[in-house]
């Protein structure tokens, strides 16, 4: 259940995305919370430079997997502006993560691009249970989908 905290965090993810934009990247942003509630790491797409692995999930799944015991990773939260690419879902499988909370799903993003006339992306979006497996993940939020669907229609105006 989503409660006043996960929105909290989501609405930074999104904050996290529209930073993204403004630097020329995809609007993607994520944020890694312990189990205590404090944000331990944050980041936002670096796709612009052609490496299209610098996700954020990916890059707090590093950091996770470097600076946490695999218990508080357990316990861990990631919040994020978008489900979980299939590259993602799999290092947070791998890392040992915990929960996932996002605003907007793949299968949204998928019918936006859809709807904009932009070409699917070469790699399947699937849903996270697809990937991984004994992972609570929650999402989408209706009223900050919306908002990441606007960022995305700014991204491919240009």
């Amino acid at each position: 259940m989503i409660n006043d905290t996960d929105l909290k965090h989501l609405k930074r993810c999104v904050e996290l995305a529209k930073e993204a934009l403004d630097v020329g990247d995809e609007p993607f942003g994520s944020v890694l919370v312990s189990a205590d509630g404090d944000v331990l790491m944050e980041d936002h797409n670096h796709v612009a430079g052609g490496d299209h692995t610098q996700h954020p999930e990916f890059a707090l799944a590093r950091w996770a997997a470097n600076h946490m015991t695999p218990e508080e990773r357990a316990k861990a939260t990631v919040y994020t502006s978008g489900e979980h690419c299939p590259m993602c879902a799999a290092a947070h499988g791998w890392v040992g993560l915990g929960r996932i909370v996002y605003a907007s799903s793949s299968k949204q993003l998928t019918q936006w691009l859809s709807e904009m006339g932009v070409a699917a992306p070469r790699v399947l979006t699937l849903p996270i249970e697809a990937v991984i497996r004994d992972t609570l993940i929650e999402g989408p939020v209706p009223e900050l989908a919306e908002q990441v669907r606007q960022l995305h229609r700014q991204f491919h105006a240009k």
